[in-house]
Parts: C-alpha cells; sequence; structure tokens
C-alpha cells in the first residue's frame, strides 16, 4: 500500500513511507528533473509537475503512483537552484527521494518544500523493488530482497518541518522558525 501525497502525515517522522523504487542514476540534474522546455509553466506547478523527469525517463509519470520513490546515485539534483524541481517531484506524488548524495540546494530546496531527502546506498535498489521507508528509525526496508539500508536520520527540525508541510507551512503554524527541539 503506498503513502498518500496529500497525507499531512507523510513526512512525519515516525511515519512509514511505502511504494515502489524508480531508479536513476548518477548526476540527475535539475534540468532532467524540471525541463526547460516547460518554463512557461512555472506558474502552474500541477501541470509542471506532469513532466517531471521525462528527460531521464519519459514513462516515469505515466507509470509511477503515488507514494513511489525516486532512486539516485551520487549527486542528485545538480545544476541550478529551481525550487521547482523539488516541488514538481513532491506534487506528482513521489513520497522521498533516496540517493548517494545530493546537490546542497536541491537537499534545502526539497526540505522547505516538504520532500524528504534521504542519504543512503542505493547500489542495491532495483527498479521496481518495494521499499519501506521510516525516517526517524533511519531505515530504508527493502521488502522485495529483505533487506535493509540504514541512514542517519535526520535532525529534528527537518522532521518537523516535513512533518509540517514544508517551511512555510511551518512558520504558519508556528508563527516563527522554531529551532527548539520538541
Amino acid at each position: 500500500m503506498n503513502s498518500k501525497p496529500d497525507d499531512p502525515q507523510a513526512g512525519a517522522p515516525n511515519s512509514k513511507l511505502k511504494g515502489n523504487a524508480f531508479k536513476f542514476g548518477d548526476d540527475i540534474s535539475t534540468d532532467l528533473i524540471c525541463p526547460g522546455r516547460y518554463f512557461h509553466l512555472r506558474s502552474n506547478l500541477p501541470e509542471l509537475a506532469k513532466h517531471v523527469l521525462e528527460d531521464a525517463d519519459p514513462k516515469f509519470v505515466s507509470r509511477m503512483k503515488p507514494g513511489d520513490f525516486v532512486v539516485g546515485g551520487k549527486n542528485f539534483g545538480l545544476g541550478s537552484s529551481r525550487e521547482h524541481a523539488p516541488t514538481i517531484i513532491k506534487l506528482s506524488g513521489v513520497s522521498a527521494v533516496l540517493a548517494r548524495s545530493f546537490a546542497r540546494i536541491f537537499y534545502r530546496n526539497a526540505i522547505n518544500v516538504g520532500l524528504p531527502v534521504i542519504i543512503c546506498d542505493t547500489d542495491r535498489i532495483e527498479p521496481g523493488d518495494e521499499l519501506e521507508v521510516t525516517l526517524s528509525e533511519g531505515k530504508v526496508i527493502n521488502r522485495t530482497k529483505d533487506e535493509t539500508i540504514p541512514f542517519s536520520p535526520l535532525p529534528q527540525v527537518m522532521t518537523t518541518i516535513l512533518s509540517d508541510g514544508g517551511l512555510v507551512a511551518h512558520i504558519n503554524k508556528h508563527g516563527d522558525f522554531e529551532l527548539t527541539e520538541s
């Protein structure tokens, strides 16, 4: 059963995200995530999300289901600082992005829009593998291979931002940017 992308608890620290893996390689740029030829759609993000990752996998949007995972290699999200890139990944229904490493700006933009990003070993994850991610426990369970992949759990402030739905929602909820541990 896949997590629903509009579930406000989808990014909550104790939630379990479940879905299938869509595997991409190293150096997936923001241009591959959010093709420049659709720049005119940047004010219509739901429409732009229909084209997410189409230059990396033209069938991605038609095959993925809400709750599925994007799995990358090294340096996921490199390139320009298009905040549209993580936003349209989230709007497409992807529950989280797993990669060996992320471009710094993409990583921060993802957290800010409420998209969980997990740094972990993705080498043994294959396309279609059934995954379960528990953010608070720092583990990815590959149900297809019966393997557990550990990762460093996100800091409390990041899991709070994710559970609130992103940085803007967090500030609206708390009236400020809360850095205290709860």
